[in-house]
């Protein structure tokens, strides 16, 4: 069971985000090599719009009752609206324009 990809694909699924990132710090604990259970969720979506922090993090929660209740040790949250996120980061900057593998344009 991969429970990383559980995350993402509940929270992909119910939020529907512009920005996601589940990373996995349970090698930063004392726990055995390959464990799943401290991980950091960093979410961007329109739906936190006028909700305050807490309902927020419950929201979060309660899609993922499951594995909080049966493999997360530790869960940390960092939810935001896009104005939130740009405020603070900015915009991803775009990946640049393919030149056509080995072919270059003067």
């Amino acid at each position: 069971m991969n429970i990383q990809n559980n995350i993402e694909m509940k929270l992909l699924a119910h939020f529907d985000p512009a920005h996601l990132e589940v990373i996995n710090e349970s090698f930063m604990h004392n726990v055995p090599a390959g464990s799943e259970s401290h991980f950091k969720v960093v979410l961007v979506t329109p739906k936190f719009a006028g909700e305050r922090l807490i309902n927020r993090h419950r929201a979060v929660n309660a899609v993922l009752k499951e594995e909080l209740a049966l493999h997360i040790h530790a869960l940390a949250l960092h939810t935001y609206t896009h104005d939130e996120w740009h405020h603070l980061y900015g915009d991803v900057p775009d990946s640049p324009k393919c030149l056509g593998g080995m072919q270059r344009q003067a």
